[in-house]
């Protein structure tokens, strides 16, 4: 599955902040260094949908702060049902 993610890095705590249309907004504690955010970012997303890290894949946006994720590890119907419970 593909989803586009907004980052917002130097958070308090790593949460799904909510939806925009089929954007996700993930806030991130790692600040946008070095690429610590996006590290963290695929871990966290890796927890939130539970499967492995490896599963998760950052196919676009390493510099921006728009990211194209590639959730791999689950069937598509098992995914859509985690992005259905974020309001």
């Amino acid at each position: 599955m593909i989803i586009k993610v907004r980052v917002i890095p130097n958070a308090k705590k790593n949460e799904v902040v909510g939806r925009i249309g089929s954007i996700l907004r993930v806030k991130v504690s790692a600040p946008a260094v070095e690429g610590k955010a996006n590290c963290e970012l695929c871990e966290f997303l890796a927890e939130f949908f539970e499967v492995k890290k490896s599963m998760v894949l950052l196919r676009k946006g390493e510099r921006g702060r728009e990211k194209t994720i590639e959730i791999c590890g689950r069937s598509e119907e098992e995914l859509e049902e985690v992005l259905e419970t974020i309001p």
